[in-house]
């Protein structure tokens, strides 16, 4: 049977690892083409889109670390942008199969959290 110490593990590595791989490919667009999950809010961005990607990018990957280094933050930071990425999408008229499944990693993210609070205070 898995322990908490395993399961935060396992979750602490997933939230910190898929943020920065994703941040990194908003620089290559290998995985997708991110602009497109802007949907009709392209408008609404002062600037190219396309360094709008970028941002969020190093956001991802800033995110991602956090994860890794300070779990608990970091699991709340990630799921906090997870659900504004879903209020993006939902907001935006498309990829509600996205939207929903950035919901349920946030769920997982906040998981996260809680396992690594339980995890801490086993610890004292």
């Amino acid at each position: 049977m898995a322990t908490v110490k395993q399961l935060q593990t396992t979750l602490k590595l997933t939230f910190g690892l898929v943020p920065i791989v994703a941040g990194l490919d908003k620089f290559t667009n290998l995985l997708t083409n991110w602009v497109d999950y802007l949907g009709n809010n392209k408008g609404m961005i002062p600037f190219d889109p396309l360094l709008f990607m970028k941002i969020v990018g190093i956001i991802e990957i800033v995110a991602g670390i956090i994860v890794l280094v300070r779990p608990l933050i970091g699991a709340y930071i990630v799921m906090i942008w997870l659900i504004c990425i879903a209020l993006q999408l939902l907001i935006g008229g498309g990829y509600y199969d996205v939207a929903v499944r950035d919901l349920v990693m946030a769920v997982g993210a906040y998981t996260l959290a809680q396992l690594t609070k339980i995890n801490t205070e086993g610890a004292r």
